[in-house]
């Protein structure tokens, strides 16, 4: 019996082993082509750094808008039940499934110059679309639903007794939220804005289709890759490399922390 039991895990993790390969090879491949000399020379394009530049600025400030309206939210959200809390969840979480260019095309129909907004945004001086802000605003919104949903699962994983036993002793709401709540949560939420972050810092779809592409002012390090692609292989291999590095390194975070964070909750055995 055993060694038919070990035969049968042998032939699943075989064809597992297909997945694996055919997702690795690729990336392998990204790796594999390139000598240090292809990957400086591409590093040296005129696209690369202003790109870089542009991302990390754009991606820094969609995240800290992520951060600062999504914390509140995903409490709330934790602390609610009821088909209302469901609904607005479901709303949070469906730019996930949304496609990219659809949801270019639904932010260009709202900020555009004939968006739905269009009529307040425009004649307070607010132009946003194919503009700096309109890439900052394209990775909100296809990035703010990873955090969200890090961020409450974080929360309602916070024992409940703690809360009412800080209740108790007369702490405010307010208080209870950042004394108690947010420090228990803080792996979580950490978790959940590097990936918020991982998936601002790759955004292309969204961007292209209500930001532009605009050297300078709304290329961004993907934008940078497909315009690269075109005359120079080896700028956009070099970008591609750059950002593989960076999402590796971010799950490789990413892992670390909800490890910890689950060994922490566990409870130690008894002696």
């Amino acid at each position: 019996m055993s060694g038919r039991l070990r035969a049968e895990r042998v032939a699943l993790a075989a064809v597992g082993a297909v997945l694996v390969a055919f997702l690795a090879v690729p990336i392998l491949a990204l790796f594999a082509t390139a000598t240090a000399g292809d990957v400086a020379q591409g590093l040296r394009h005129p696209l690369v750094w202003p790109a870089l530049r542009l991302s990390l600025l754009t991606t820094s400030a969609s995240l800290a808008v992520v951060v600062v309206l999504g914390t509140p939210l995903a409490w709330t959200l934790a602390r609610s039940r009821g088909r209302l809390s469901r609904a607005v969840e479901a709303v949070v979480q469906l730019p996930i499934v949304v496609p990219p260019a659809v949801a270019g095309v639904a932010l260009l129909l709202a900020f555009g110059r004939r968006g739905l907004l269009s009529g307040w945004l425009y004649p307070a001086g607010w132009s946003v679309s194919f503009t700096t802000t309109a890439v900052v605003v394209a990775e909100v919104f296809v990035s703010a639903p990873f955090f969200v949903q890090a961020a409450t699962s974080a929360f309602r994983r916070v024992d409940a007794r703690l809360l009412v036993v800080a209740r108790t002793f007369g702490a405010s709401p307010l208080r209870v939220f950042f004394r108690v709540a947010l420090p228990l949560s803080a792996p979580g939420l950490a978790a959940g804005a590097a990936m918020s972050w991982a998936r601002s810092l790759g955004e292309f779809g969204a961007t292209l289709m209500f930001a532009g592409n605009l050297e300078g002012r709304t290329q961004t390090l993907p934008l940078a890759i497909y315009t690269a692609l075109e005359s120079e292989l080896r700028a956009a291999q070099a970008l591609s490399m750059v950002l593989v590095v960076v999402a590796f390194t971010l799950l490789l975070f990413v892992r670390a922390v909800l490890r910890r964070s689950t060994e922490a909750e566990r409870p130690e055995a008894a002696p």
